[in-house]
């Protein structure tokens, strides 16, 4: 597919950090959605929703065409990737869990996390290239739905505009609660992704950690719980997407 580009950012245990970019446009201004998953090892239904990102990306679907037009979508699919094939729930390789690094992660013992962190960075101190959404995906072992965590901040309108994009989440896919969506500055959370570029980015950018359920999700109205399978991972999350 033209569009796409696989780029090796990193190498641990000689199992790859791979990044999947569309339409690289060198020179061009560039508006970037930057999308992580499976930092958490044991956290699979972040790579079926990933899987499903990326699926809808490539494919010839009218909004796909219009989202390659209009974006650079940069995803990691696996930040973790020692952690991955050694089994492990929710640690690296050294017994890091690396989403509390993000601050200060060193290359030896982070090494994935700080690869992605320096693109990160580059693209930020770049003019011509603007991160317009920041997006971690992971799975919750204990809530149902999807839903977000977002960030708190001083300035009432900023904050505000955090809130619509879970907001169009939730009109949108039945799957995603606003009702359990949350916002927070939380101390313990300082070092997460979400939080530590919500820091450094300037005011048009996005930042949050999107979270689907283990388990399932309810439907308004509905008591019947409906299971998540792998397929409707795939599937349900390509919305997610169309209201970037």
């Amino acid at each position: 597919v033209q569009y796409i580009y696989l780029i090796k950012t990193g190498e641990k245990e000689k199992k790859n950090l791979d990044l999947v970019s569309t339409n690289l446009r060198p020179g061009a201004e560039q508006k970037v959605v930057f999308i992580t998953a499976r930092v958490h090892p044991g956290e699979t239904p972040s790579s079926f929703v990933c899987q499903g990102i990326i699926d809808f990306l490539v494919s010839h679907h009218p909004i796909a065409k219009v989202l390659r037009d209009h974006l650079v979508f940069k995803i990691a699919p696996m930040l973790n990737p020692d952690g991955v094939y050694l089994g492990n729930y929710r640690c690296s390789l050294l017994g890091f869990d690396l989403n509390r690094h993000w601050a200060n992660p060193s290359p030896w013992a982070h090494p994935t996390l700080h690869g992605v962190k320096e693109l990160i960075i580059d693209m930020y101190n770049n003019p011509k290239i603007n991160l317009e959404f920041y997006i971690d995906i992971h799975a919750h072992s204990t809530m149902m739905n999807g839903f977000m965590y977002g960030n708190i901040f001083e300035d009432e309108e900023r904050f505000q505009r955090q809130a619509v994009f879970p907001k169009l989440l939730c009109q949108n896919a039945e799957d995603f609660s606003y009702s359990s969506t949350s916002f927070n500055r939380d101390a313990v959370k300082a070092g997460t992704g979400r939080r530590f570029l919500g820091g450094l980015l300037n005011d048009t950018s996005y930042c949050y950690t999107l979270e689907v359920s283990f388990y399932s999700y309810i439907l308004a109205g509905a008591a019947p719980a409906v299971p998540y399978t792998e397929e409707a991972c795939i599937l349900l999350k390509p919305i997610l997407l169309q209201h970037t």
